[in-house]
């Protein structure tokens, strides 16, 4: 496996090469021929590839560093204040749970992985002692949570509310703004305002769940982090899942998504397709994307696009001659578009022909994400048994909407 410097060496000649066939057809005032066509996109194939491998390695280490700083701050809190006998009892029951199944369980092990469960959420939860769903250690859901983080673009840029028992969150919004101050005589009468409106939405989490497989014996190698595994396995499914949603995503019993045009979410009238042509972006688009977005937004805005929109954009000049995209050099350092920083999703859009939207330029903390952390986890012993394979089931329950639609412009094409 190479390393971050690698990595970082290979993209830069990557990009290097691509920009050097760009210069010699534009120097000799030509489109690229579709040989060159071909190498540049080779090249810039090349380049996205490390650029996600780059990314993944420092979100990894990044975790690492985290998970190591709380597990000495926990150490430490253990020491001082003294453990609960009782969360210890429950990890040990889950972790005895994932390697020999719930009948190997005691009925105390399996009280105390389902009674907090029947507490919180009811008996419409499907709670069954004897081998339903169970309640999963804050311990497991909080790494679960971090590791679908690490997956999803949006979680790490969102606004993201538990509901610790809450059914849902009501988002307050304002529909209709107060008009301009009046300049008043010193004495007078102060006109009253009648244009103010507050509306609501309501983020209230849909069931969400996967199922993931592993083998028997690589359950039995104690020497392995089995917990681990099954959190990766899981986080990763469950990742794709919302990265889709909070994207694309329809808003009926899941998220609704920022490409998705709605009055409760983006309008279409923060669309702009100024400039482009039907099958591609153009530069002077991007100027009026990121001028339509109010100061208050533009310093902590974003880009977002696909891979294939990349390429697109990394051939784009500016009136001087200059590229409009700017390559990192730097390690956890994002690429920028017109100074601010572009991110890259593979479930952003990515269908360049006439009215689809390509890309997005948007503060994206004013996507509000309301989850319900009471993971329920299953086991299934039998199902997969002729495979020589054990299955997991995993259910939770999320939301996501944009909740400020003046902080979010959409790339149309023409």
């Amino acid at each position: 496996m190479a390393t971050l410097n690698e990595l970082r060496d290979l993209r830069g000649t990557a990009v290097a090469e691509a920009r050097k066939i760009k210069d010699t057809a534009d120097a000799a005032g030509r489109p690229l021929s579709a040989e060159e066509r071909a190498s540049f996109n080779l090249f810039m194939d090349d380049s996205i590839k490390y650029k996600a491998q780059i990314d993944d390695e420092v979100r990894l280490q990044d975790t690492e560093r985290e998970l190591a700083t709380v597990a000495i701050a926990a150490a430490a809190d253990t020491r001082g204040k003294g453990a609960d006998p009782r969360d210890e009892f429950r990890d040990a029951a889950f972790r005895k749970m994932i390697l020999q199944g719930e009948r190997h369980l005691n009925i105390d092990e399996l009280k105390s992985l389902t009674s907090e469960l029947v507490t919180t959420r009811g008996l419409s939860a499907g709670t069954d002692i004897k081998g339903g769903f169970t309640l999963t250690p804050q311990e497991f859901v909080n790494q679960l949570i971090v590791n679908v983080k690490n997956r999803v673009f949006m979680r790490g840029l969102a606004k993201v509310i538990p509901l610790n028992g809450s059914m849902s969150c009501g988002v307050p919004t304002l529909d209709t703004d107060v008009g301009d101050a009046d300049w008043t005589p010193e004495v007078g009468t102060v006109s009253e305002d009648n244009n103010i409106e507050f509306g609501k939405r309501e983020l209230k989490p849909h069931p969400l769940s996967k199922l993931v497989k592993i083998s028997e014996p690589l359950l039995r190698n104690s020497a392995l982090p089995i917990e681990g595994i099954v959190n990766d396995r899981i986080a990763y499914k469950f990742g794709v899942a919302m990265e889709k949603a909070y994207l694309t995503g329809n808003g009926s019993q899941q998220a609704l998504g920022v490409f998705t045009a709605s009055a409760d979410g983006v309008p279409t009238s923060r669309d702009v397709s100024e400039g482009n042509t039907a099958t591609e972006i153009q530069a002077d688009n991007l100027i009026a994307v990121k001028y339509s977005l109010k100061a208050q937004y533009m310093s902590t805005a974003q880009w977002l696009f696909h891979r294939d929109a990349i390429k697109q954009l990394a051939q784009l000049k500016d009136g001087n001659g200059r590229y409009m995209f700017d390559l990192s050099e730097k390690s956890g350092v994002p690429d920028m578009l017109l100074g601010r920083p572009l991110m890259m999703s593979e479930y952003a859009p990515n269908t360049f022909t006439t009215g689809q939207y390509v890309g997005m330029f948007a503060d994206f903390s004013h996507y509000w994400i309301a989850d319900s952390l009471a993971l329920q986890f299953r086991r299934l012993n039998e199902l997969f048994a002729l495979n020589n394979q054990i299955g997991f089931i995993a259910r939770l329950e999320t939301d996501g909407m944009p909740v400020l639609a003046e902080a979010f412009t959409r790339i149309k094409l023409g």
